[in-house]
């Protein structure tokens, strides 16, 4: 699905007089003097990548420099390779006025303990080289899943709400973390003032928890739990990520579409029907399934598809920023973009693999809980032994 309100170029009209001076040569762009010198860590793939392309066309940046594991697509922007967690950095930040650090591990593949290690480790090397380079701004982008899902939340949340949210879903103790660095790196620091962006749902080429929902052949739903849908597309967050380049806005702030959706019009609009189970036996059976490795989502995941955890948008409003892209529109994007997936509780299943399990949602589901119940009594029998 493309991006909405695309640009409506004019057609020349060919029947018009030819001007009398000689024809226009292509100008070269003029030398850029002003605006800030922006780094972008992570910068050659994901959103990295797209905040980067998008930088080094913009008229209000000087100049970008990329700093990734590799040397991305962006031959605009100023390269250099070496891992955040390089010390090392300090010297390449030299002469930047913000750095937006998007060099984050969130795969739900990764070793749990790696990839805190990493998100952690980097975060804090990156706050510190930037206070030492001389850099006054360091944008950090973390999530609105900080703000946890409880069925007390207030729909929506005010973007000062508290972050109540626990390290039981994926990454989301990294993303904590993150933002306790995040607030103390000023006091540490001073002179340094740190920007935290919040999306909600990511959708567009993203892969997590929340995307593979939508790749189960029904859609889970925990009796007595109440379900709202806040989506963020990428192209939303990088101009988000890109009012923040340019100090157009700081402090915390959410992104993501307007409004947001129950779960009845997700499943009306996607056409998916629901499978309702017990809380019980839902977070039993999530909880089992990823303690002996069969899935890659721990329970805590869950709470995201129970419980309420949309935000307002108004700090980005307030200045002027609009999304491009609707609520309805971002689900369509991620209904094309699973279509032919499989998945169940979270693990994604090759053709061969689901077919093996079941050609419909119930039995895959079942059939997952039957392997749970098939442990627990194997346990049983070791211990009987």
């Amino acid at each position: 699905m493309s991006s909405p309100d695309p640009q409506v170029r004019a057609a020349r009209n060919l029947t018009d007089p030819p001007p009398e001076s000689t024809p226009e040569k292509k100008r070269p762009r003029a030398p850029r003097n002003r605006g800030p010198v922006v780094a972008v860590t992570g910068a050659a793939t994901g959103v990295g990548e797209l905040l980067t392309a998008r930088l080094a066309a913009s008229d209000e940046v000087k100049q970008v420099i990329a700093i990734d594991e590799r040397r991305g697509e962006v031959s605009e922007a100023t390269w250099h390779i070496l891992d955040v967690r390089d010390p090392a950095i300090a010297e390449k930040l030299r002469g930047a006025d913000v750095v937006v650090h998007l060099a984050l591990d969130l795969d739900l593949e990764t070793d749990p303990a790696a990839r805190t290690a990493y998100n952690v480790r980097g975060t804090q090397t990156v706050l510190t080289a930037a206070a030492a380079a001389g850099v006054h701004r360091v944008v950090l982008c973390t999530s609105a899943m900080v703000y946890g899902a409880l069925p007390d939340n207030d729909v929506p949340l005010s973007e000062d709400a508290e972050l109540r949210a626990t390290a039981e879903a994926t990454g989301v103790g990294d993303l904590l973390e993150i933002e306790r660095l995040g607030r103390r790196a000023p006091r540490a620091h001073p002179g340094l003032n740190v920007t935290v962006v919040r999306p909600t749902v990511l959708v567009g080429g993203t892969d997590t928890a929340l995307t593979r929902y939508f790749e189960s052949p029904r859609l889970l739903v925990v009796a007595g739990s109440r379900p709202t849908w806040q989506f963020c597309h990428v192209d939303d967050l990088v101009t988000a990520l890109e009012y923040a380049a340019l100090e157009k806005i700081d402090g915390e702030f959410a992104v993501g579409c307007d409004g947001w959706l129950e779960q009845e019009e997700v499943e009306e609009l996607s056409g998916v029907r629901r499978m309702e189970l017990p809380s019980a036996v839902a977070l039993g059976a999530a909880a089992r399934l990823h303690r002996i490795g069969l899935t890659p989502s721990p329970a805590g995941d869950l709470a995201y598809t129970m419980h309420p955890w949309v935000v307002s948008v108004s700090r980005l409003h307030d200045v002027g920023w609009r999304p491009r892209w609707t609520n309805e529109e971002v689900l369509g994007a991620l209904l094309e973009e699973v279509e032919g997936r499989h998945t169940v509780a979270g693990r994604r299943l090759g053709r061969k693999d689901a077919t093996a399990v079941s050609a419909t949602a119930a039995g895959a589901t079942v059939a997952l809980l039957g392997t749970a119940a098939l442990v627990r009594r194997a346990r049983k029998a070791r211990r009987r032994i």
